[in-house]
């Protein structure tokens, strides 16, 4: 089973399979935008597609908490890229 879970104290979305940590996508909070600088997917869990679920919890929850976004990161930039009904919440 894959899970996404957001920590709030370390600015981190987390994707887990099956109890495990497969992966992490880091932000920076700022007034009403949210850096996102790094992604990562563990080398045993790449090439599964949890980027996608990963990046796309994080934006969704982002736009939940009435937030921007700057994707620094180039797999959210990528992300949102392919995906048009997030480019509303690029922050310019």
């Amino acid at each position: 089973m894959t899970k996404v879970t957001h920590d709030t104290t370390a600015e981190r979305y987390l994707i887990t399979v099956d109890g495990r940590d497969a992966g992490y996508a880091d932000y920076i909070q700022g007034d009403g935008v949210r850096d996102f600088h790094h992604t990562v997917i563990d080398p045993e869990f790449r090439g599964q597609g949890l980027s996608k679920p990963l990046i796309q919890a994080a934006l969704d929850d982002t736009r939940a908490a009435g937030d921007k976004v700057r994707p620094l990161c180039s797999a959210v930039a990528g992300f949102i890229e392919k995906h048009p009904e997030y480019r509303d919440l690029v922050q310019p």
